[in-house]
């Protein structure tokens, strides 16, 4: 510890509370003789970003390229090679408050966020705006009318985690309401814990070398994973397709692809068998599959007997003797489009070969979502081969590169969102629950102060939340009490947005509808790096610095814990950006005294975190004496600008999942009541939903396309988007390689663009009763006829007409839940109809232009 370090901590709380509003916490004094610092002018710099470890290269301190530092294989990834666009393109230079807000805050006129003009304000003055429309917000109506749920894809890097750091800031300041689960599997996570008693979704995966060597039969059932693995919730360690490219190999492997669209992975498996289903009915295709296996014989009745609980409850449904209705292949076949021989044959297929099914998670957001990876499970173990090499069902083998076996080594830790604080009658911060402040004016948390590196909305940072996908409703419909999961959950009156690391406008289900409820609180504070459509739909927006203008570190491979990189800082900072950390720091000043000590844990900079998190990791590597690393102390491993790698041990090259269970599944019992696979949940009958029963049932989406009196024609799939991660990386110039009619492209089957007399390039409206977007037509053989494909992720364009220019799948998609289980969101039931756009000029696209300035 230097003497700079050493004289900070004996001033203490008295010294930072002094301090100038700017002066915060910067990394120019700490470390200064052991750790190399600034950015290099001309040469290359090892970061790493959601899309993997990259290598940037500048020249007089400007970023002209990015590419990777590894290939684990011959599949390209397009996303790595953009970053310079990511660090100049679309960026808020300035502090910016609406001017409405700014002449009125108390009568902001909410109603003009998205078309109101921009003041340019300094960034104190913002600094003490918010500090005291929080405080005034709090005060007013109660620590229930701020919300601090922020989701989303975060940039990567444990220190620079801005959804913790938010929380911690809301915690220590007061507390909020947050949010549960997520838009990515918000039924399964619900649903599963209820069947295998495990969240499953985010779990391990059976090890891609045991698959390899001992499946027969590999099913990717509704997954596109040579998109979605381009992508990694740290940064990817790419080993998801280096193992895809050997599966695509094997030779003695057969590989099936269930899919309404042929997509990149299918395509890459030319030789796979490709099967449309009908979209929203793989739950009726698998049942069908299950009474042609109890029917026949050939289902596995000691695996049913000994593993699973209430297969005899969920019979009668099955067999139709609950509702006159036998769920056997004819019934199947005429609700998911595929005739029953196939499906006949499949069912075979599975139970007489080693299968893996592959599932993705587009099947469970739609309507009545918990229904089809309950099924998957259910039909797995009437199979029979679940916990055995290469055989039963995995949920994450196309996100984060799920499979790839575990390493042994050392993990990063990460800031937590920390305790409620509390405050004297003088309003003066004195401490939480879990820390206080000693003698010599040091804050000294009781509770650990790192947090693991999972997704961070699933982490518990605070004790009033409501299920994220129904954000929209709670704010339409303060006071409204839902059932979710069992319990009531009552919508708080929120008057207080705070929203850091997504872009909800966006991701969010129903955008006019959308619209609506942001333009109901008093105050909209975003932290961004871009003028997205959230930061346009804000009353005060912070810049904020992108992930290659500070310094930082991460790990990569979710599952693998592959790597640990340092995200060493590229480039400067663009214009006014400030860190997340740093806002919050001057936050923290600006609301009360003494709170800037909690919330720096004693004034650290980014440095001291990634310095600890750094040291605890070494210091587990060095407690293991027969663990193989090259990793070094802290300072060489930063100077040197290279990864530290671990190696998969023979345990996690051989694991199987759930192989522990049915080798003793009494010793090894599962989470559940029963501790056994449930197919008929007690649990669930006792919660009485009608519309999630106690066994896995197909029920009719409010959209599909073999319902009655259809609204619409087309039923749209609103997929994970090939070149972009959600709506990162939409501004850059790889756009340009994809937009069609400088749109986002919609897919339509060649038969289907015949007869509405459209062709590839041509200029389309996509639209229904929720709204309307211009995509740019894409016509092919690879959907199914009556399916199209509009990906999510594209920045909405529409505040000054209503039509978004820019094809944003959001607009057409419904805000309903899953169910009253989950309430998870229904991005996948949608239908649409689509016309050729007629008009005499073409809209001028806008989204990635800045919006009105005040003069």
């Amino acid at each position: 510890m230097n003497e700079n370090r050493r004289d900070f901590l004996k001033k203490g709380a008295t010294a930072i509370a002094a301090t100038p509003l700017l002066s915060g916490v910067t990394a120019s004094n700490l470390f200064a003789d052991e750790v190399k610092k600034g950015v290099v002018k001309n040469g290359e710099t090892l970061t790493a970003a959601h899309w993997g470890m990259l290598k940037v290269t500048t020249k007089n301190g400007i970023a002209v390229k990015s590419e990777p530092i590894q290939k684990t294989s011959e599949i390209y990834n397009p996303l790595q090679h953009y970053t310079p666009d990511m660090i100049y393109k679309s960026r808020i230079k300035h502090t910016m408050v609406r001017k409405s807000y700014l002449e009125n805050p108390d009568s902001p006129k909410p109603e003009l966020r998205g078309i109101d003009e921009w003041v340019e304000v300094p960034y104190e003055e913002a600094i003490k705006l918010v500090a005291k429309e929080l405080k005034k917000t709090r005060a007013q109506k109660g620590l229930q009318s701020v919300f601090a749920g922020s989701y989303g894809w975060k940039s990567s890097g444990n220190v620079h985690n801005s959804i913790i750091l938010l929380h911690r800031f809301m915690n220590l300041s007061g507390g909020f309401v947050g949010s549960l689960g997520d838009y990515s599997t918000g039924a399964s996570q619900i649903i599963m814990p209820h069947v295998v008693g495990s969240i499953e979704v985010y779990e391990q995966q059976t090890s891609w070398p045991v698959v390899l060597e001992n499946s027969k039969v590999v099913v990717i059932w509704g997954a596109n994973p040579l998109a979605t693995l381009r992508i990694a919730w740290t940064a990817t360690d790419e080993q998801g397709f280096k193992y895809f490219e050997e599966l695509k190999n094997k030779k003695d492997i057969k590989v099936i692809v269930i899919d309404p669209i042929r997509s990149e992975t299918a395509q890459y498996f030319d030789k796979a068998q490709w099967i449309a289903p009908v979209p929203n009915t793989d739950t009726a295709m698998m049942l069908g599959m299950m009474h042609y296996l109890y029917e026949s014989g050939k289902y596995d009745k000691e695996f049913i007997e000994n593993y699973t609980y209430g297969f005899d409850k969920f019979l009668p449904y099955l067999l139709g003797k609950t509702d006159n209705t036998p769920k056997n292949l004819e019934w199947a076949s005429k609700i998911c489009g595929i005739d029953k021989d196939t499906l006949k044959e499949l069912a075979d297929t599975f139970v007489s070969n080693r299968t893996m099914l592959m599932s993705g998670w587009g099947m469970q957001r739609a309507h009545h979502g918990e229904q089809p990876h309950w099924a998957m499970v259910t039909l797995a173990a009437m199979i029979g081969q679940i916990g055995l090499p290469g055989g039963g069902f995995g949920l994450s083998y196309h996100y984060s590169n799920g499979g790839a076996p575990t390493c042994k080594g050392a993990v990063i830790g990460g800031v937590n969102s920390a305790s409620v604080g509390k405050f004297n009658e003088k309003g003066e911060f004195i401490g939480t629950d879990t820390g206080e402040f000693d003698k010599h004016g040091r804050f000294v948390a009781k509770a650990a102060a790192v947090a693991g590196t999972g997704q961070s909305w699933l982490q518990k940072a605070t004790d009033y939340a409501f299920p994220v996908a129904r954000i929209a409703d709670a704010l339409l419909h303060p006071g409204k009490v839902i059932d979710h999961d069992g319990k009531k959950i009552t919508y708080p009156d929120i008057d207080f947005i705070y929203w850091v690391g997504g872009n909800p406008l966006v991701h969010h289900q129903d955008t006019n509808t959308n619209l609506k409820a942001w333009r109901k609180p008093r105050t909209v504070v975003v932290h961004e790096a871009y003028w997205t459509p959230t930061a346009k739909m804000a009353d005060i927006v912070f810049p904020v610095t992108t992930e290659y203008e500070r310094n930082d570190i991460t790990m990569t491979g979710d599952y693998s814990n592959m790597n640990i990189v340092p995200m060493k800082q590229v480039v400067e900072k663009y214009r006014e950006a400030k860190d997340d950390y740093q806002i919050f720091t001057d936050l923290c000043k600006a609301y009360a005294k003494n709170l800037v000590v909690a919330y720096t844990d004693n004034g650290k900079d980014e440095f001291d975190w990634i310095k600890e998190y750094y040291d605890a990791a070494y210091a587990q590597v060095k407690a293991i004496p027969e663990l193989v690393s090259d990793m070094k102390p802290f300072e060489e491993f930063w100077n040197e600008n290279k990864p530290v790698t671990f190696a998969s041990s023979q345990d996690s090259d051989n694991w199987v999942r759930l192989g522990e269970f049915r080798e003793d599944p009494v010793l090894n019992a599962l989470g559940t009541p029963s501790g056994l696979i449930e197919i008929y949940s007690d649990t669930i009958e006792k919660m009485g939903y009608d519309d999630c029963k106690a066994h896995p049932t197909w029920f009719e989406p409010i959209e599909w396309l073999g319902m009655k009196d259809k609204p619409a024609k087309y039923h749209m799939i609103s997929s994970h988007p090939t070149d972009r991660l959600h709506s990162q990386l939409s501004q850059t110039s790889l756009r340009e390689k994809y937009a069609i009619a400088n749109r986002e492209p919609v897919w339509i089957n060649e038969n289907d663009a015949k007869e509405l007399g459209v062709k590839t390039g041509d200029l389309v409206c996509v639209f229904n009763a929720r709204g309307e977007v211009l995509a740019g037509a894409y016509v092919t053989k690879n959907i199914k006829e009556g399916v199209v494909k509009l990906a999510e992720g594209a920045w909405y364009d529409g505040f000054d007409s209503g039509i978004c220019k820019n094809g944003s799948a959001n607009v057409l998609t419904i805000d309903i839940p899953t169910s009253k289980l989950a309430n998870g969101n229904i991005s996948h039931t949608a239908l649409v109809n689509i016309r050729k756009y007629q008009g005499d000029e073409t809209p001028k696209l806008t989204a990635f232009s800045e919006p009105k300035f005040s003069k």
